[in-house]
């Protein structure tokens, strides 16, 4: 082994690999190629003598030694970019934010508040994916995700940025053909549009009743879903964001009043780790103060 000395660049891309589970998605996380990643894996393991990955057919798999260094090498990437965020102006952030979102919502909701902070923040790169499958942030190297709905228990961090209304919506022509549904065992009897096998949660007075609905059409996309209701197809629980223009139009109208749905939440959600980067921190509080104050709408 030289004397030469360890490199930063090499020890980052030997913690994204390790935790991306492959030279693939670390390039990918990175932004680079994927042979820029193999030959750095390749200098820090002949810096250090010993080998780090042993390459299988499926990606790479730590070793013991790539076990036991990958702990202080991400210590070691996480004080270097405290230190980074520590001498840098207040308040200015660089770097890359690769943010997951859903497209339901996304674009019509979130992407305003991303092209502000873009605009706040000029060394910042930001990049975005609209996508309404459930994205696994940290093989796809993701910083963070936007999420809608009523969280799944996970190991990942989650924090709450503001309140999502939604409500039970049906066509005219669904109604005058089959009735409104006045209790939740009538609306299990109904078709309903789904995004696949979910329960709806429904509020009786203070008390939440869980009901399984039943249907034939599904689409893991809430602008399809509003296009089946339109067409007549049944009953849809869909956030008023995506249902207000239709129902003000009267191509959609609210059923079920009586028992609304409570009101469900998004979500920052970010891979667990020592403490979230500043630009999360940021992207969060950016989302807090736009989402927090609406008012319940009518």
């Amino acid at each position: 082994m030289g004397n030469s000395e360890l490199d930063i660049e090499e020890i980052r891309t030997f913690v994204e690999v390790a935790d991306a589970g492959g030279i693939s998605s670390a390039a990918l996380r990175l932004g680079v190629a994927k042979s820029i990643v193999s030959r750095r894996l390749f200098r820090l393991e002949s810096e250090l003598g010993v080998q780090l990955l042993a390459r299988t057919t499926r990606g790479a798999a730590l070793t013991e030694a790539g076990v036991t260094f990958r702990d202080y090498a991400a210590r070691v990437c996480a004080e270097i970019d405290a230190a980074r965020e520590a001498i840098l102006p207040a308040g200015d952030l660089r770097g890359r934010l690769r943010v997951a979102l859903p497209v339901s919502f996304g674009p019509t909701h979130f992407a305003p508040i991303l092209a502000e902070m873009a605009r706040r923040h000029p060394q910042l790169q930001i990049h975005t994916s609209y996508s309404d499958r459930f994205v696994d942030l940290i093989t796809e190297g993701y910083d963070c995700a936007i999420r809608v709905g009523y969280l799944q228990d996970s190991n990942l961090i989650a924090r709450r940025v503001g309140p999502i209304y939604g409500k039970l919506v049906a066509s005219p022509d669904y109604v005058k053909a089959h009735g409104s549904p006045e209790t939740p065992e009538e609306l299990v009897a109904r078709e309903a549009l789904m995004q696949g096998t979910e329960t709806w949660q429904l509020m009786d007075g203070d008390k939440i009743i869980t009901v399984r609905p039943q249907g034939r059409f599904k689409a893991d996309n809430g602008t399809a879903l509003v296009a089946a209701a339109t067409a007549g197809l049944g009953i849809a629980y869909l956030p008023d964001s995506l249902t207000h223009e239709h129902v003000a139009s009267g191509a959609l109208v609210p059923v079920m009043t009586r028992y609304p749905p409570p009101p469900a939440g998004a979500y920052v959600i970010r891979p667990p780790g020592q403490h979230p980067a500043r630009k999360i921190r940021v992207l969060t509080e950016l989302l807090m103060e736009y989402c927090e104050p609406a008012p319940h709408p009518a």
